[in-house]
């Protein structure tokens, strides 16, 4: 793998890292900002629906910037907006930086993954955009924790100051390790995405990702406060509890890759079930710090096992219904994955803040990923009798 692709993996760790450890920060936030566990949660919402709606919209007006300068605006605009959220001297500016940072993040990724398969040759693309990617499960395993514990050492806003200098780590490897005469692809266009949007069968596959991902983010947004409230662990040891979870996430992330290859639907069928059981269980052993661990590692493993085999259907669905438009599918589901988790936080904030409290927020998330179960099983019988009408086409008479 070339150097190169050593850049977009940094600045893909560093955006992982600032996307998911607010997480871990949310009480300290809270606490110091003087705000409700409610509002803390809707940090999370709006960076995810800044993703969702800022990645399609900026891709598109920026298609004609060249590649390099447009990495490099980009991972600035990531280093101001994590500078912005350490000096915010309230919630609101706080916002502010973190929608900063979700619009950078949307865009990197869209652009990122087409100039890594670009850096390769054409039977390495699918390895060298894995290897972006890892930046984000390697985030999320070693990132997430260590930036909990900085948060709750030295405060929060010296997680954000540590994270915008990964950003600027990030911007020199661009600078100096991506090569000028990257390729431009033709930008796909606002109508583009627009007439993806126009197949029900895709819309279909966008909601499973929506609520299959959401349904863990109504509980792994309060995942902090709920280890010390409810199963009674110290800050210290929710720092720990993460990297047992961020690690459970890396497994299952290639577990759901190699039980998806043959068939997605019948895989995710399987790992949605078993998501919304676990959940269900993690409400009654949440009290037990043992119990508590062991389900944590099951969710952790499942939660994320299901991204592989959502983003091969959504590619298999746009190669049968709208052919032209495969690139711009995969991009509208990742803005789905960030959908669900702006939804899974907001859900999430009002059962904590409403007489269920913080043990109904695993239940609840539940009962998203079983309408992902739902949706995925007629999907999954659309699927079988498109293929039996064209069976039937396909026989002689």
């Amino acid at each position: 793998m070339p150097l190169a692709l050593f850049a977009l993996t940094v600045a893909a760790y560093a955006i992982g890292t600032t996307e998911f450890v607010i997480v871990g920060l949310l009480p300290t936030v809270a606490s110091d900002l003087h705000i409700t566990l409610q509002l803390a949660g809707l940090i999370v919402s709006v960076y995810a629906l800044g993703v969702t709606f800022g990645a399609p919209v900026l891709t598109a007006l920026t298609g004609k910037l060249g590649r390099k300068p447009l990495l490099l605006g980009l991972m600035a605009l990531f280093i101001a907006g994590n500078a912005i959220a350490a000096l915010s001297p309230s919630y609101e500016m706080l916002l502010v930086g973190r929608v900063l940072s979700a619009f950078a993040h949307g865009v990197f990724f869209s652009v990122g993954a087409t100039i890594a398969a670009d850096l390769v040759a054409p039977d390495r693309r699918a390895s060298a955009i894995a290897m972006m990617f890892m930046g984000l499960t390697v985030a999320i395993v070693t990132g997430v924790p260590l930036g909990t514990f900085i948060g709750q050492t030295f405060g929060w806003r010296a997680t954000f100051w540590a994270v915008a200098g990964l950003g600027l780590v990030a911007f020199a490897a661009v600078a100096l390790l991506l090569p000028n005469n990257l390729k431009r692809e033709k930008p796909a266009g606002l109508m583009d995405q627009v007439r993806v949007l126009g197949s029900g069968r895709l819309i279909i596959v966008f909601a499973m990702t929506a609520l299959g991902y959401g349904g863990t983010f109504v509980t792994f947004t309060f995942l902090s406060p709920l280890l010390q409230e409810i199963t009674g662990f110290s800050a210290n040891t929710v720092s720990l509890v993460l990297v047992l979870y961020g690690a459970a996430i890396a497994a299952g992330n290639i577990f759901g890759g190699k039980v998806a290859d043959k068939d997605p639907v019948k895989a995710l069928v399987v790992l949605f079930a078993l998501q919304a059981i676990v959940l269900v269980v993690l409400t009654f052993t949440a009290p037990s710090p043992v119990f508590a661990l062991v389900t944590l590692a099951a969710l952790g493993f499942l939660s994320f096992a299901n991204v592989p085999g959502l983003q091969l259907y959504v590619v298999d669905m746009a190669k049968r219904h709208r052919p032209a438009g495969i690139d711009v599918a995969s991009a509208l589901n990742i803005a789905a994955f960030n959908l669900g988790i702006a939804a899974g936080a907001w859900i999430g904030g009002l059962v904590v803040a409403s007489p269920l409290g913080l043990g109904a927020t695993p239940w609840v998330g539940a009962i998203l990923v079983a309408g992902a179960l739902g949706l995925t099983l007629i999907s999954g019988a659309l699927d079988r009798r498109e293929h039996s009408q064209s069976d039937a086409v396909c026989q002689p008479a």
